[in-house]
């Protein structure tokens, strides 16, 4: 399915930290923007370049004349961080309908870990938490209260306790009393920068909590897992396509998904990292090496598989394309 793009104007634009630019967005035509669920993100091409990056919505959902992205400045990263914190007021960018794979679950209780930006689509789940009655409570870590966006917004609630790094020890996130052993009928969900949530997701799997209650979004790709020597998935494979049977070498230096595009496959494609979801397909036949950060388990175990990072551990690998 081809992605839906609309021209976007930036309606107002401020700095919620020294390096986080917030930034509201409506369509350049006046008409509503799409609806979305708490959790969801959207594509945004910036730049002459035509980059094309991922932001989680952060409004409350259900305004449909608005949409509300909070940017981190990092000059790590691959440029679409600049190009954002570059746009003022008035200026014009292209977005994409709204995809989520990060939504709330069906649960009794939820608990939100946020660390630093990763406060974006938790923000959006605790608004419509609130709004609807639900249960939960929401975790928020930064490195320091300067540091931290919508600070006003959340530091007197209720529901929200907050963690800073350069605040006395005992107010920082400790999981053992903060989530505690796992509990019938709660839902956890992780988001922040790596470190935070490789440290959340393992302190909360040491604590029992069963993978099908957590539930997390990456801002950017893990770091590769290094495979067993014989174990496969290095090295080249063929890839091969059900609707056609057409086969296609993938070479050891690109993706599944760079030797479709290069052949002129329409295959559907977004981040490049294996965080969004956007290219999944189902495997037919040959066994698959996971290396994404978007796919549960139970979906791994149904064939899903995501051409833009992981690998086939078999010689030939048919996707259903």
């Amino acid at each position: 399915m081809s992605t839906i793009w609309t021209d976007a104007v930036v309606v107002a634009r401020y700095d919620a930290t020294p390096r986080i630019a917030v930034l509201d967005l409506a369509r350049a035509d006046g008409d509503e923007l799409w609806e979305y669920e708490p959790g969801a993100h959207i594509d945004v091409q910036v730049g002459t370049a035509g980059l094309i990056r991922q932001y989680s919505l952060c409004g409350p959902p259900g305004i449909r004349k608005q949409y509300r992205l909070a940017v981190l400045d990092e000059p790590a990263s691959r440029g679409g961080s600049r190009a954002m914190h570059a746009l003022a007021e008035g200026d014009t960018l292209r977005i994409a309908a709204p995809r989520n794979r990060f939504g709330l679950t069906s649960a009794r209780r939820h608990v939100l870990l946020a660390g630093g930006i990763g406060i974006t689509p938790l923000l959006s789940m605790a608004q419509s938490l609130d709004a609807t009655g639900g249960d939960y409570h929401l975790h928020y870590c930064a490195r320091s209260r300067s540091e931290a966006a919508f600070l006003t917004d959340l530091e007197n609630h209720p529901r929200v306790t907050l963690h800073f790094d350069d605040e006395p020890p005992e107010q920082r996130l400790d999981l053992a009393s903060d989530l505690g052993d796992p509990a019938p009928g709660t839902a956890v969900y992780v988001c922040g920068p790596g470190g935070f949530m490789d440290y959340a997701l393992g302190r909360a799997a040491e604590l029992g909590w069963p993978a099908s209650a957590l539930h997390k979004e990456r801002f950017s790709a893990s770091p590769p897992v290094a495979t067993e020597p014989g174990g496969g998935g290095e090295g080249g494979f063929t890839v091969r396509l059900s609707s056609t049977g057409a086969e296609y070498l993938v070479p050891e230096d690109q993706s599944v998904l760079d030797v479709l595009l290069a052949n002129g496959v329409a295959a559907p494609n977004s981040c490049g990292q294996g965080i969004c979801g956007e290219c999944i397909v189902r495997v037919r036949a040959g066994e698959p090496d996971h290396r994404d950060d978007v796919l549960t388990d139970e979906e791994r175990g149904e064939g899903l598989f995501t051409p833009c990072s992981s690998r086939s551990k078999s010689p030939i690998l048919e996707l259903e394309l």
